[in-house]
């Protein structure tokens, strides 16, 4: 069990644990990014799990790996937060209507997240040919 499993986290020490600002947490919370920001009382400090350690570093590993803007990146979370909760659901029943049904949800929540996949990789096509033509101009 590592020490951030063991006890509540304050702001500060997740922003070190996450190479982040107190200030970026906070609005990662303001914009539905991270969830919690109303598990608080007015004025009371949050404190932070394991998991929202895990969820910050996977919001900025997607930012830095996929270029993607954060209304992009909250799209692409909330994707993949509803496909677990569908995956939940289809285990916790027998019934094939439901599972039709939970498997066409995920079909919408996969497609969505495609989307934004390709997204990515048209950027990333014309990054290289404006790299491409930045070097060519240069030699």
């Amino acid at each position: 069990m590592s020490v951030t499993e063991q006890r509540p986290l304050r702001i500060g020490e997740v922003a070190e644990l996450t190479g982040t600002t107190p200030r970026t947490i906070r609005y990662y919370e303001e914009i539905g990014l991270l969830p919690g920001a109303s598990d608080r009382a007015q004025g009371k400090h949050r404190f932070y799990t394991e998991a929202d350690v895990e969820r910050i570093n996977e919001i900025v590993r997607l930012r830095d790996l996929l270029g993607l803007s954060l209304d992009q990146l909250s799209a692409l979370l909330e994707a993949e937060s509803a496909r677990a909760e569908l995956k939940r659901e289809y285990h916790a029943t027998e019934d094939p209507a439901e599972h039709r049904q939970i498997l066409g949800q995920s079909l919408i929540h996969i497609s969505n997240q495609l989307e934004l996949e390709q997204l990515e990789h048209e950027l990333t096509e014309k990054r290289r040919l404006v790299e491409r033509r930045l070097t060519e101009l240069s030699g």
